[in-house]
Formats: C-alpha cells, sequence, structure tokens
C-alpha cells in the first residue's frame, strides 16, 4: 500500500492510493474495493488492477480517490476487498489537522506565465517562483535550440510545468514538458539541460513518423542536448563504456532500453544518433527515423533493419559492427573512463536512494500526475510535498553533493560520498538499526541536518570541510539562508546564521 501525498496526510487532502500486489500475483481484469469508517463513512470507487508506469509494475490505481475535506483529524479505519473472491484487510490511517500543514504548502497555489514560446506553470512558495524571471528566459533559449534542427510547427504554445521536487530524473513529457525544479536536487540533472532534452522529445513526437523506436527516441533527445545530464562528447564516452565492459549490445538495448542500465543505454543511443549523423549527415538520419514502419510481431529489430537497408544499405548488427569500430579506434583519457564509471554509480546509487527513501520518484513506477488536472483540481500537495524525514534530507544532500564533486571532476570526493550513501543504504537493506553509524562522513550530514531541524531549518545545500560546515537552508519558502556551524566533538553548534 502506498499512499499519496507522500510525507504525511492532512485533513483536506485528495488521496490517491496504490495497491500493489505480490509480483507472482496475476489480478489483471480483478478490482480493489476501498471502505472508509464503516459503517457510516464512505465507500470509494473501485478501481482495477493494471499496468503502471514505464516498469507496467501490476497495482490498482486510486488517483484522488479519498477527500478527506471536512474529517475529524486521527486514525482512520480502510478496508479493503479484492474481487471476484479475494483477499480482505484492513489499514489505519492517520489525518493530521488541516491547520498543521506547513506554512509554505498551505500559502501553495498553481500559478501560470507566458513566455515567447510557452505556458510556463509553477507552484508558488517554491524556487520556481522565486526564480521566474530566469526561468522564463531559460525556456525560451531552450525552446529555440531544441527546434533549430528540427523545425517543428510551434502553432499554439508549448506547456512546460516546473515541479517542485524530484521525479525520476528531473524531467518527463506527455502532453506538455515536466521539469524538477527545486534547490537539493539529489540527481544533479541540469534543469537547462533536462528542459532541452524533453522539449526535443516534445517536438520529435510532433514531427511523428509511424514507428520511433525507443532507443532512437531516447538517442535523439541525448544527441540534440549535446549530452545526457551534462554536455558531455558523447562518441568518447560510449567508447569508455567499451573500456569498462559496460556497453550494451544493441539488439537488447532496443528491446529492453528502460529496464537496461540507464546512463550506458542513453550515452549508447546518444553516440549511436551522433555516429549515423557523422557518417551520413542529418537529412538522411531524419528520412531513416520518420520511415521506420511498425513492426509485425512486437519484432522492433526487424522493423529497424528494414529502414536500414532501405535508406543507408545495412542491417542493425552490420550499423553495430561499423560504431564498435569507431568507437574501438576513438581516444579516451583515463579521466573520461573515471568519469563515466562514476557516473554510472553515482546515478545507480541515485536510484537506490528512492527505492528505499522515495519510492514515489523512482522512475520506472514514478508518481507523475496530469498537470492540466492537478491545475483544474487546485491540487499541489502531489508535487509540493515529498518525504523530507532526516535520514531523507542527509542522503539527499550526501548525493547533491556527489553530484556537485563529479561535475568539478574531483574523482576521489565523488567516491567517498558514494561510500558512504551506499553504507547506509546497505545497512537499511540489512535492517540495522541505526545505519548511519560506522559512516562518519554520513553521520556529520545526519547531525547536521538535525541540528537545522530543532531551529525550524530545513538543509538544501551543505558543505563541509573538517570541523566546520556552511548550509544554505529555509523555513517556510524558498528563501535561503546561510547557516555556518562549527563541530564539537560530534555534536554541530549553529554559529550563525545570515539572511
Amino acid at each position: 500500500m502506498r499512499f499519496h501525498p507522500d510525507g504525511g496526510l492532512y485533513v483536506g487532502d485528495q488521496v490517491s492510493l496504490e495497491v500493489i500486489p505480490t509480483p507472482e500475483a496475476n489480478l489483471d481484469g480483478w478490482e480493489v474495493l476501498v471502505q472508509v469508517d464503516e459503517p457510516a463513512g464512505k465507500t470509494l470507487k473501485p478501481a482495477k488492477f493494471g499496468r503502471f508506469g514505464i516498469a507496467g509494475r501490476s497495482q490498482a490505481t486510486l488517483i484522488w480517490a479519498w477527500d478527506t475535506s471536512g474529517l475529524i483529524p486521527g486514525a482512520h479505519e480502510l478496508n479493503f476487498t479484492v474481487l471476484p473472491g479475494g483477499s480482505t484487510w484492513s489499514q489505519i490511517v492517520s489525518l493530521l489537522p488541516e491547520d498543521q500543514l506547513p506554512v509554505s504548502e498551505s500559502q501553495a497555489r498553481w500559478a501560470t506565465s507566458e513566455s515567447q514560446c510557452c505556458n510556463v506553470y509553477y507552484i508558488t512558495q517554491t524556487a520556481s517562483e522565486r526564480d521566474l524571471i530566469a526561468l522564463l528566459q531559460m525556456v525560451d533559449e531552450q525552446a529555440e535550440s531544441a527546434n533549430q534542427i528540427l523545425k517543428a510547427e510551434l502553432d499554439q504554445p508549448i506547456a512546460v510545468t516546473f515541479v517542485p521536487r524530484m521525479l525520476g530524473h528531473g524531467g518527463f513529457t506527455n502532453q506538455e514538458v515536466s521539469v524538477s525544479y527545486l534547490d537539493r536536487n539529489y540527481a544533479d540533472s541540469s534543469p537547462a539541460m533536462v528542459l532541452h532534452h524533453e522539449l526535443v522529445h516534445l517536438l520529435d513526437n510532433r514531427l511523428g513518423g509511424e514507428y520511433r523506436p525507443t532507443l532512437l527516441i531516447e538517442g535523439l533527445a541525448v544527441y540534440l542536448s549535446g549530452g545526457h545530464f551534462k554536455p558531455e562528447d558523447l562518441i568518447p564516452r560510449a567508447a569508455a563504456l567499451l573500456e569498462l565492459g559496460a556497453y550494451i549490445p544493441l539488439e537488447p538495448l532496443t528491446k529492453d532500453f528502460y529496464i537496461s542500465q540507464h546512463e550506458t543505454g542513453y550515452m549508447e543511443a546518444g553516440a549511436l544518433v551522433a555516429f549515423i549523423v557523422e557518417n551520413w549527415g542529418w537529412e538522411a538520419f531524419s528520412s531513416f527515423y520518420r520511415d521506420i514502419h511498425s513492426p509485425e510481431n512486437g519484432d522492433q529489430t526487424g522493423a529497424i533493419n528494414a529502414a536500414l537497408k532501405n535508406h543507408y544499405g545495412v542491417t542493425l548488427r552490420e550499423l553495430e559492427e561499423q560504431f564498435l569500430k569507431r568507437l574501438k579506434a576513438q581516444p579516451v583519457s583515463t579521466d573520461v573512463v573515471e568519469d563515466v564509471r562514476l557516473s554510472l554509480s553515482y546515478y545507480d546509487t541515485v536510484r537506490r536512494y528512492q527505492q528505499a527513501f522515495d519510492p514515489s520518484a523512482y522512475f520506472l513506477t514514478a508518481w507523475m500526475m496530469d498537470g492540466e488536472q492537478m491545475r483544474r483540481k487546485g491540487i499541489v500537495a502531489d508535487y509540493a510535498r515529498h518525504p523530507t524525514a532526516t535520514e531523507n534530507l542527509a542522503l539527499e544532500n550526501m548525493l547533491a553533493s556527489a553530484g556537485r564533486s563529479l561535475r568539478q571532476e574531483d574523482y576521489s570526493e565523488v567516491e567517498t560520498e558514494l561510500q558512504a550513501v551506499s553504507g547506509v543504504l546497505d545497512g537499511v537493506a540489512e535492517g540495522r538499526a541505526d545505519p548511519f553509524t560506522g559512516y562518519p562522513l554520513a553521520m556529520d550530514y545526519f547531525n547536521i541536518v538535525q541540528a537545522l531541524k530543532l531551529q525550524g531549518l530545513q538543509a538544501q545545500r551543505i558543505l563541509v570541510e573538517n570541523n566546520t560546515a556552511r548550509v544554505w537552508a529555509n523555513t517556510t519558502g524558498p528563501q535561503l539562508s546561510e547557516v555556518a556551524l562549527l563541530r564539537e566533538f560530534e555534536n554541530w553548534q549553529i554559529i550563525s546564521v545570515a539572511q
């Protein structure tokens, strides 16, 4: 069972539920019935079990099904019945008083602003509202850049939503573009790069094509963005994957793109598009890409082979042979190899953190809502609220620090920070009562976050150096204060707060 919004439920919430059966259960087509506070309470609309998210996880999803407006704070009993003839169980859910909602969220509302290209949606009392002028400029710059080669018809404004929490790796696209924008960005993805990537997806979709394989959809977005999460030379990084033994052959990658190692798949896909354009030119690539026909009996490789033979006279296997020859001939520095190795490790650790501490953010089953419906219903909590326990804040700040160290090419520091985070996650997996114990760096972050929490401050960025720390933190809104701390034995003491 998972309840949304994350981070505690309050009276007044429109509560969603995910009912997730064990992997071996086959409940597709069955449904779950939920009754609240029997016998006098209400019965929620039944929901059928089906597939959810990129992973296609089996679950029944009740979106905004339980309106808690006007209910009494405290414990409420929910009774579940799987029909026909399945399990029954009950669960106690506690609702916090509405007047205990954090001030920043109680005042948060959806707002919109127009740029030259786009309608930009954001939630007030967040970093997006604080940085709105810069974001509007960024949106126009990235939209113009993304469309320089694609040249899609922009006959109506693009909808861009800035989300104040991390979801997946920071961006997703359906009918509109959504990008995570927050101070404590523990996936360390560049908002401009992510926005550009997602805009390419939206414009690419408008241009269409009978069948566009995921390998090439994502490869195109990486190629036109000049990298995945940061600017990067794609061919040398794909060559580094070969040197590391991490390269994934193209045929299995085509079939299982999203469940393959994430960064490897995106790097290879971007490098493959770069290689095709390098050899045959952009116009030839575009003609090939838009001329792939729907696969027969799900045979994606066959569909790609037919288009490749028609346009380039090669099969996917022959194309890969040429691609590998190009990668093997590419000189690769030890720094690039190390950067790629640590990038794989870093993002694997980010996803491992999400699965353990922030499952709604995990990309294969992320809680991504329909933005237009959220705005129409005035719902902000699904995005404005997320887990903020001391463990969450400590680990997210450590991951954000590791991401900054990776961008700064401080590889030894990245290794140290990832080892500390991984050690804590190992402890959680092993069921240790205090998983932070035994990892001094992790304990420092935990104790710093705790010291700030006692003063009503939430850490957004932490820099630790020996026995001192500088922290950028906020209280009820997006404005940050700089806090200085000093370590006394195992304790951290706040010595100054600068507004």
